[in-house]
């Protein structure tokens, strides 16, 4: 047996201000949606580069409030984007860290965080 990789899952509450977050400001793009039925809710993956990421509007897939973090490379490149881009809920901060990363930390419309990081010893 070899493990593969692992996929996130994040809760939501409103399609369109997912996807105004997640593929307008951050930049992922959508590779499906699924729904049982068109009034059901929304299931879909989003993806930017080799990371994916599923968001779920279904009551008890996950809760609100989770968070991963994303390793990078470029992430200061990847900030000045995110700040040009003069999104109206989020002006995230770029820190280095005692464990030598330098991080950008977001926060979606739902309370789940992610953590863009990169190594500074690499």
């Amino acid at each position: 047996m070899t493990a593969q990789g692992i996929i996130p899952i994040f809760r939501i509450f409103d399609e369109k201000k997912a996807k105004e977050f997640y593929l307008n400001y951050l930049g992922f793009k959508l590779d499906w949606e699924h729904r049982f039925e068109p009034d059901l809710p929304l299931y879909f993956q989003i993806s930017m580069h080799d990371i994916q990421i599923h968001l779920s509007e279904h009551y008890g897939d996950c809760s609100p409030g989770a968070a991963i973090r994303i390793e990078m490379k470029g992430l200061e490149p990847f900030h000045r984007k995110l700040l040009a881009k003069q999104y109206n809920y989020s002006r995230p901060g770029l820190e280095e860290t005692p464990w030598h990363a330098r991080e950008c930390c977001v926060i979606d419309p739902f309370s789940n965080r992610i953590v863009f990081y990169e190594n500074l010893d690499e």
